[in-house]
């Protein structure tokens, strides 16, 4: 059973977007899966990697249309996107260094979580500007 399933609750009404977002979560079950199927290290590592290597340029992509059409909450959007950012890469190399064996179901947590409060709110809001901008 995956940790998150898209619905028709989370699409921003932006097809670039919402097609990302699909494959984040997609990512994100993935990682979730191999935690669950005691995955080595290695495999770990690398769909961990993967998922933030495929979140930043998500992040620039959204904020790449959000300057092109003058989005009036980019800043805050943007500092969204640095503290997770952050957040998430501190996980990283926390794991990468050995000093956790494994992702807990914490961390899992944590990600979907705030995967599900950034689209449903933070980025619910950009959808109806960019549509208006020409932007489906």
């Amino acid at each position: 059973m995956p940790l998150m399933e898209w619905n028709d609750k989370m699409s921003v009404g932006v097809e670039i977007f919402d097609s990302e977002h699909k494959k984040l979560v997609a990512m994100l079950n993935a990682l979730f899966d191999a935690v669950q199927a005691g995955k080595g290290k290695d495999v770990l590592g690398k769909t961990l990697d993967g998922l933030i290597d495929y979140t930043k340029s998500h992040f620039a992509r959204e904020e790449q249309y959000m300057t092109k059409h003058a989005y009036p909450d980019l800043a805050a959007h943007r500092k969204e996107h640095e503290d997770l950012a952050k957040q998430v890469l501190e996980v990283q190399r926390k794991y990468h260094s050995g000093s956790t064996a494994t992702l807990s179901m914490e961390v899992m947590n944590f990600l979907k979580n705030w995967l599900i409060k950034h689209i449903q709110g933070t980025d619910k809001k950009y959808g109806p500007f960019m549509n208006a901008k020409g932007v489906k």
